[in-house]
């Protein structure tokens, strides 16, 4: 019986073209990113001889939608998008800014990010006598909230709060005042107890409402306080109205042997003017800050 050679009745990968293997009609190679089909019976003869090979697939170009991705984006920190014909470079922005979409139809963009809730200041308590806030106050805020947190003294005293009027140039008049009331539990035998206090005609108001800060550095944790200072600047207080006002919520250590909650409130019999620029933080009795803690003012939009 006669023997018929029917050849390859499908395709034969055999992976990537070598000039020295014999191909077969219907052999497939691939070669730069292309694939190719052995049209004629080929050793040596490269994929892109049409004699011999026949394109199966062609690759396309890199990139999307047959742009090159390597001349659209030029700086390190560049994104790409799709603007209104094809792709589009965005270059880097300015640092601390985020990226913002438009919307349908629009193209994105770079902006900076914006708060009615902003960090002013903030430091990390160094030993120094006393820790000015200078030039704060503005017109943008009318509420600013101040973190005291973890403090302690060289030696126990009170904690205390003068305001500025312009630079560090301090209100040191008779004119603070102040109201309180909380509750203390004693260490050494669990007793506790509430009290209420008010003083008027001051030269400071007194953060720490029972009475001396402690010094111990394994309490100093707990030495929290958090002050609300009401329109310092007076940007909508009448003329009439007394400034100054602050609220303060704390928890303390009194000499190291209470544990103190308590609540106070605050005012300045100074009335009118343009208000306050800062305030200055101080221990009474010339004592000194220990370098420990944080304290940060935050600004609250109108």
């Amino acid at each position: 019986m006669a023997t018929i050679n029917l050849g390859n009745i499908k395709f034969n990968w055999k992976g990537t073209y070598n000039a020295g293997t014999a191909y077969a009609i219907d052999d497939v190679v691939s070669y730069n990113g292309s694939s190719y089909v052995c049209i004629q019976a080929s050793t040596n003869n490269l994929p892109t001889v049409t004699a011999y090979w026949d394109v199966m697939s062609s690759a396309g170009t890199n990139g999307t939608n047959g742009t090159d991705l390597t001349t659209t984006l030029t700086t390190q920190g560049d994104i790409v998008y799709r603007d209104g014909s094809g792709l589009a470079r965005l270059g880097y922005g300015t640092a601390g800014q985020v990226l913002q979409t438009g919307g349908s139809g629009a193209n994105p963009s770079w902006a900076t990010l914006t708060s009615d809730w902003v960090k002013i200041a903030k430091t990390d308590v160094t030993a120094v006598s006393a820790i000015d806030f200078q030039d704060v106050f503005t017109t943008d805020y009318d509420t600013y909230k101040l973190y005291i947190n973890g403090v302690r003294p060289n030696n126990e005293n009170n904690l205390l709060l003068r305001w500025f009027t312009s630079g560090t140039t301090e209100d040191s008049s008779s004119n603070y005042n102040q109201m309180s009331h909380g509750a203390y539990r004693r260490d050494s035998d669990n007793n506790r107890s509430t009290f209420l206090d008010a003083t008027t005609g001051s030269s400071a108001v007194s953060i720490s409402l029972f009475g001396s800060v402690g010094n111990s550095g394994s309490w100093s944790g707990t030495n929290n306080f958090e002050l609300t200072m009401f329109d310092p600047k007076r940007n909508h207080k009448v003329s009439g109205s007394k400034g100054g006002s602050l609220r303060n919520d704390m928890s303390y250590v009194y000499a190291g042997t209470h544990q103190i909650i308590a609540h106070g409130k605050y005012w300045h019999n100074t009335t009118g003017g343009s208000g306050y620029s800062g305030f200055r933080l101080f221990w009474n009795n010339s004592a000194s800050f220990q370098a420990n803690g944080t304290i940060a003012l935050y600004g609250l939009k109108a």
